[in-house]
């Protein structure tokens, strides 16, 4: 007999007894736990773990690798043998096999030949237990030999004629895929028409002209060794006949009228009817005295191919497939047989017994034929191998009596017949081994008040031990009936009190030794909240407060957090939640819900909620016209119990078609006075056939539709009640969650009065424990959507299903689904908590999972809180400000970015289940090293004189670390924005104030100016000045060397300047010829022509006078008018210094240094049209008078830009003196 422990819960009497868990004997194994400790010290037979498959193809340009794999304590040696004798591996070169396993590697890469390693291999493994077997491994090489070489003649057929081009592909192993495709490696395109067999023909049903072609290849892809074969290429000539000649379907493949085919179970079954004929055959499928199994009949290549999956012996029998055109249909039947290769129907499982006692080891197999069962003992014949008086073989199965150590071993169960064979090993292992107890020592237990508790005792033991228990130091022994054991040694404490603190101790006994275990319980008091959030109604932009006071165990932490309709609350600023409160300001429409301060400690939580609702006013909807008018004159007629027809007639559609009628009903019965939607008619239908449910007082409405909208609904028609039936469906969204961690809350949405079919809805609400052996629990409750199974475990899985019933009868058995029992909250926390500063900024945080058994419930995440440490006047001014970083799932590590520099740290990590969070694990502290500073905070410039500026600046706002110094820039700036050689400066980190002396006059300068610490320079500030000029030695403006180059698009100005730095330069110039583009050319014109002879005449006289009074020694006062009348207009240039005739300075006229001459070049190109220019250059901006004249306005800028846009807000100083350049 084994050994098993006894019902999963016994009551204590109420004697002052030790509390003792007894063992039966049962016919059941021993279980051996799980636990790695105890694994790595109990003796086990080999199991083999991993092997290669049956039936192994090998690439031959690789090495071959047959796997062999076992795990057994002691570790298992190997061995081999091939073709059915030994293999030794140390007299073949070729052959090793790895390290501390039993796979075989064989180098054929370097020398020798796949072939030669051909044959069937199996591999056992042993140990002083026994010894287990591997399946026989047939090793094959891959092949994908090449084509025969053939010559195929040209195809030459009428138009219409059927026809079937070979495809015949080499043997190869595994069988090749075969495709058709042209030269240009396209495949061809397929329909009813043209198709691929299975065996790799491409059969043509009829002919078409577009069937020539010289390029049908067949492809035959060997995928095992990647290499594709192609078959010479067919060529196809389709003659054009007048007339095409119809004929009815005969079949290209299979032949004959009927056929047989054999599969195995398992597989798939693949049927095949190609026919031929004119027009084109349909293929149609049939199964003869029965249907095809529908969700694994698939239809493939047009229907052609029938295929079944994972066939089974019912698949068997006779399938038709029917081939049809418009001239006739023919039929091939087609016999299936299913065979099947072995399949288990109960394997042997390894056995773990006690001495004494009994076991059995059952092999159960079918097949078609039935397979023959045969057993092997370590690998060896059962006939044959060494007697075992314990043991006794009755066909399938070994009984085991009486077992002893020496009873260990590895048995092979060997199920075969002609289509295969299963193996599989099972062991049986005889232990004796004293008691030991697999929980850790002085386990800590805490545990709400008036909850259960539950106190581990995981043990093992071959004989199986008994458990007592005891409480307090002086042993006394648990006696109470308030006590209950479980199978698994745990103690369970039903309802715990503070009394019930203390120390407990667990005994495990067998005949071969003892061990103990002390655990320690604390009882805490429950957390409460004494003043709950309340009901609110506010205003839309309007501010409410919700109030939440928790009241807990003072040696535990409460966490209080609010959720908005069980979520997290928007990330929104209008929300603010402080100690006891929760503010919402400027309410909107979408913060109206339900509210819950959710208060959490390491062992429980508690809950409570209020809902917000928000007031605004609901805008009115716009009038509608020329509706329809309602209909009218409603008339029930065909009354059945589940269905009417209902007609009515139409009302006026105001000249505007109706489009459709709805149909409404209302079930006076449920819901009076609330209409549903029943159904919609076309506009040209008065009548309807409704369907109607069991038990509903049915009245109908009609509602007319029609382009400008819906009509108001007709008057009711008259009451139909219908017949009471059992219901036909079950409540759905079945859930069950716990609210509390002894509880199990099933709830469901109910059915409504419509759904019930009868009167006395109930429901009936099963449930049992998802791993245990109970039978259902069941309770039958009415008018109501929950039911609170109360006494369950914590986090426990239960199965769960609620049906429908009423006065008629139940609903159909409704689905079972899972649920959990309450989560509680985790009850250790992380541990090995440590931090790894990756630079100022960033650090990582690493931490050991805490035990899965101890989160209590789904594990969510963890939960890191830090903050950064303040002075001592900073954290008198303000409440620490803690940071939280949530990772989800099972993550050990994770980055905390933003940190600041230079600062002390402190964090802690929790982790978080649906309940809350667990204990903060210790806190943990870390510094951030320096980092740069950031810019400081100003810069000014003041008192400038002729030569010195004075810095003043603020400190950097962030210095994220210890000043060492500042750094000071600067370079001078020239009247061409080129900048000057720049001067580096060091000024120590206590100034905020220094004097630069020595500087030029009337000179900008441009600083840069940072802070620095011991990680490096931080962002810099930059600012401008000028020193002050000097009044002395100013210079009045003056332009010189004005030079013009016209090229064909553009004109090139240039001239020098000297005089004042800031000053606005003006051109003012036209285009010759601009406005004779656009007009007639006046030249070829005859009045014209006259006009220039007249002047022509004219000149000729005057010169003719002029001569005649200069022969007479007078002399004409020319010169003499020109100087006395001179007009400013024709005057482009002064002759005294070559400037423009007028100056405009837009800033000031404050001269610079004498001989400060500035050049500068400006290009003008003309663009799309020849009358608009732009000026081409830095900083200069090209603007027109009403005159049509361009002005090019040129500023000084502190630094060089790109030209982007009017740049100067300015307006151009007055042009009435400016020269023309025509």
């Amino acid at each position: 007999m084994q050994l098993k422990i006894m019902p999963k819960k016994k009551p204590l009497s109420a004697g002052r007894v030790p509390l003792i868990l007894l063992l039966c004997q049962m016919i059941s194994a021993l279980e051996v736990p799980l636990d790695p400790k105890l694994l790595e010290d109990l003796v086990q037979p080999p199991t083999i773990t991993q092997q290669s498959p049956k039936d192994y193809i090998i690439d031959p340009r690789e090495n071959i690798v047959i796997q062999c794999e076992a795990k057994g304590k002691p570790p298992p040696s190997f061995s081999w043998t091939r073709n059915g004798t030994h293999f030794d591996i140390d007299k073949d070169p070729l052959v090793t096999m790895k390290p501390d396993s039993g796979t075989l590697i064989i180098n054929i890469m370097s020398e020798g030949k796949a072939e030669t390693y051909e044959g069937v291999y199996q591999c056992t493994a042993r140990n002083e237990r026994g010894a287990a077997v591997s399946n026989n491994i047939v090793v094959r090489p891959s092949r994908s030999p090449l084509w025969t070489k053939e010559k195929l003649e040209p195809i030459i057929l009428r138009n219409g004629q059927s026809l079937v081009l070979p495809c015949r592909p080499p043997i190869g192993l595994p069988p090749p895929i075969i495709f058709w495709m042209d030269n240009s490696f396209q495949r061809l395109p397929q329909s009813e028409r043209v198709s691929q067999g299975l065996n790799g023909d491409l059969y043509f049903s009829n002919v078409l002209p577009e069937d020539t072609r010289e390029d049908y290849i067949c492809y035959a892809r060997f995928n095992h060794t990647q290499t594709i074969q192609q078959k010479q290429p067919i060529s196809v000539k389709v003659i054009s006949a007048k007339s095409n000649r119809e004929r009815p379907p005969t079949f290209l493949t299979p032949e004959g009228n009927a056929s047989n085919k054999e599969e195995l179970r398992g597989n798939v079954l693949s049927l095949e009817c190609i026919a031929e004929g004119l027009p084109t055959p349909i293929i149609y499928w049939i199964k003869e005295d029965g249907t095809l199994p529908m969700n694994r009949t698939f239809y493939r290549n047009f229907q052609k191919t029938l295929q079944i999956i994972q066939v089974s012996e019912a698949d068997s029998g006779n399938y038709q497939c029917i081939a049809k055109n418009a001239l006739g249909a023919i039929h091939h039947t087609i016999s299936v047989t299913v065979k099947a290769a072995p399949y288990w129907i109960m394997a042997p499982q390894n056995l773990v017994l006690s001495p004494g006692e009994d076991g059995a080891l059952i092999c159960r197999a079918n097949g078609n034929p039935k397979p023959r069962i045969s057993w092997l003992s370590n690998g060896v014949p059962i006939e044959i191998a060494p007697d075992d008086p314990s043991r006794k073989i009755d066909g399938d199965t070994i009984i085991f009596s009486n077992v002893q150590e020496r009873s260990s071993a590895v048995y092979q169960c060997n199920a075969s017949n002609e289509y295969g064979y299963l193996l599989a090993n099972a062991f049986v292992n005889v232990l004796a081994e004293p008691p030991r107890i697999l929980t850790s020592a002085n386990t800590l237990y805490q545990v709400i008040a008036n909850r259960p508790a539950f106190l581990d005792c995981a043990f093992f033991g071959s004989p199986l031990p008994t458990i007592e228990w005891f409480k307090g130091a002086k042993g006394s022994a648990l006696g109470e009936d308030v006590y209950g054991l479980h199978e698994n040694g745990t103690l369970e404490i039903p309802v715990a009190q503070k009394e019930s603190t203390g120390t407990y101790t667990c005994v495990a006994r067998n005949k071969l030794g003892m061990a103990k275990n002390e655990v320690n319980l604390e009882i805490k008091d429950p957390t409460r909240i004494i003043k709950q959030p309340e009901y609110a109604v506010v205003q839309r932009g309007n501010t409410v407060s919700f109030e939440c006071k928790v009241k807990h165990d003072h040696t535990l932490i409460p966490t209080v957090t609010w959720l908005k309709d069980n979520c997290e609350l928007p990330n929104d600023g209008r929300f603010t939640v402080d100690k006891d409160h929760l503010v919402v300001a400027e309410v909107s429409d979408d913060d109206g819900g339900t509210y819950t301060c959710v208060a959490n400690t390491t062992l429980d939580s508690v809950s409570a909620s209020a809902v917000l609702s928000v007031v605004a006013p609901t805008p009115t909807p716009a009038p509608i016209y020329d509706v329809p008018n309602p209909p009218f004159d409603l008339e029930l007629t065909d009354q059945l119990d589940k269905s009417v027809q209902l007609s009515w007639t139409p009302g006026d559609d105001n000249n505007s078609p109706i489009t459709k009628f709805i149909i409404e009903y209302e079930d006076a019965m449920h819901e009076a006075g609330l209409w549903h939607h029943q159904t919609e008619v076309p506009g040209t239908q008065t009548t309807a056939q409704l369907k109607l449910s069991p038990y509903v007082n049915y009245s109908f409405r009609v509602m007319a539709e029609n382009s400008l909208g819906r009509s108001l609904p007709s008057e009711a028609s008259e009451q139909y009640l219908t017949k009471a039936a059992e219901p036909d469906k079950n409540p759905m969204t079945v859930e069950g969650l716990g609210s509390e961690p002894d509880n199990l809350v099933i709830t469901w949405k109910p059915l409504n009065g419509f759904e019930s079919n009868g009167p006395g809805l109930q429901y009936k609400v099963s449930w049992r424990q998802k791993d245990g052996d109970d039978e259902w629990t069941s309770v039958v409750v009415a008018n109501v959507s929950k039911y609170i199974v109360s006494g369950t475990p914590t986090f426990v899985p239960y199965l769960i299903k609620v049906q429908a019933l009423n006065d008629v009868g139940f609903a159909p058995e409704p689905a079972v689904v899972m649920g959990h029992s309450g989560e509680d909250l985790p009850m250790v926390a992380p541990g090995n908590v440590h931090v790894n500063v990756v630079n100022s900024t960033l650090a990582e945080v690493h931490w050991d999972p805490v035990p899965l058994k101890s989160i209590r419930g789904h594990l969510q995440g963890y939960r890191i809180y830090y903050w950064k440490a303040q002075s001592s006047s900073k954290r008198n001014r303000r409440h620490i400000e803690k940071k939280i970083l949530t990772f989800q799932g099972s993550k050990t590590h994770g980055m905390l970015p933003g940190l600041e520099p230079f600062s002390h740290y402190t964090l802690h990590i929790r982790v978080v289940n649906g309940k809350g969070e667990g204990p903060a694990s210790p806190d943990r502290v870390f510094n951030t090293p320096e980092g740069v500073p950031s810019a400081p905070s100003a810069l000014k410039i003041v008192n400038p004189t002729l030569d010195s500026l004075t810095l003043e600046w603020d400190p950097p706002s962030h210095p994220n670390g210890i000043l060492t110094e500042y750094t000071l820039k600067y370079q001078p700036i020239n009247s061409t924005h080129e900048l000057g050689p720049l001067v580096d400066l060091k000024i120590p980190a206590n100034k905020t104030r220094w004097t630069l002396k020595n500087l030029n006059f009337s000179t900008r300068y441009k600083f840069y100016f940072y802070a620095q610490t011991s990680a490096g320079s931080g962002s810099q500030i930059t600012e401008e000045a000028v020193t002050t000029v000097d009044e002395g030695k100013m210079v009045n403006p003056r332009i010189s060397k004005l030079t013009a180059a016209a090229a064909e698009t553009y004109a090139n100005i240039s001239w020098e300047y000297e005089g004042p730095e800031r000053v606005n330069f003006y051109v003012e110039y036209g285009v010759a010829g601009t406005m004779a583009s656009r007009q007639v050319d006046i030249a070829t014109q005859g009045w014209f022509i006259g006009l220039m002879c007249a002047v022509a005449l004219l000149i000729l006289i005057l010169l003719i006078v002029c001569f005649i009074r200069r022969n007479k020694g007078g002399k004409y006062p020319v010169k003499e008018k020109e100087d006395a009348h001179a007009d400013p207009e024709i005057q482009p240039m002064k002759e005294d210094d070559g400037t423009f005739g007028e100056y405009s300075d837009a800033e000031d006229h404050k001269p610079l240094k004498k001989g400060s001459r500035t050049p500068s070049d400006r290009t003008v190109k003309k663009e799309d049209s020849d009358d608009s220019l732009v000026d081409y250059g830095e900083g200069v901006n090209g603007q027109f008078n009403e005159d049509g004249s361009f002005i090019g306005q040129y500023s000084g800028k502190k630094e060089k830009e790109p030209a982007e846009g009017n740049e100067s807000s300015e307006a151009p100083s007055p042009v009435n003196a400016m020269n023309s350049f025509v």
